[in-house]
């Protein structure tokens, strides 16, 4: 028997697993999918940071003793991890009413934007 002889491939192909593995599934829905993780993840992570930023500040505010230059680096180190959380989530905000000012209600919503336009 010739090596070239064996069937390597099962019947029918190989098959995905998952949503990128589902032949019936959108392109444009899975992207959606990977997109709206990404932002809620990197949300979750900001939020995450704040508050390790908040406790290491407060950590070193307590831990100061009375140092005042020890005292302002620990409320900058909360201050800017306050502006970063507020930021992350007035970006949320900003891009939703900037595409209710130019006319797309679901800007945040990727598959109906997709699908207004392939229109």
């Amino acid at each position: 028997m010739k090596l070239s002889a064996i069937d390597l491939f099962p019947p029918g192909g190989f098959k995905g697993f998952g949503p990128l593995g589902n032949p019936a599934g959108s392109g444009i829905a899975t992207f959606t999918k990977f997109i709206s993780t990404t932002i809620g993840l990197m949300t979750i992570i900001a939020i995450i940071w704040f508050v390790f930023v908040l406790i290491t500040g407060a950590i070193g505010w307590i831990g100061a003793g009375g140092d005042k230059a020890a005292v302002e680096a620990a409320r900058k180190k909360i201050t800017t991890g306050l502006i970063g959380l507020v930021v992350v989530i007035a970006a949320i905000f900003i891009i939703s009413l900037m595409g209710k000012l130019i006319g797309i209600e679901n800007i945040l919503n990727l598959e109906e934007l997709f699908k207004q336009i392939q229109k």
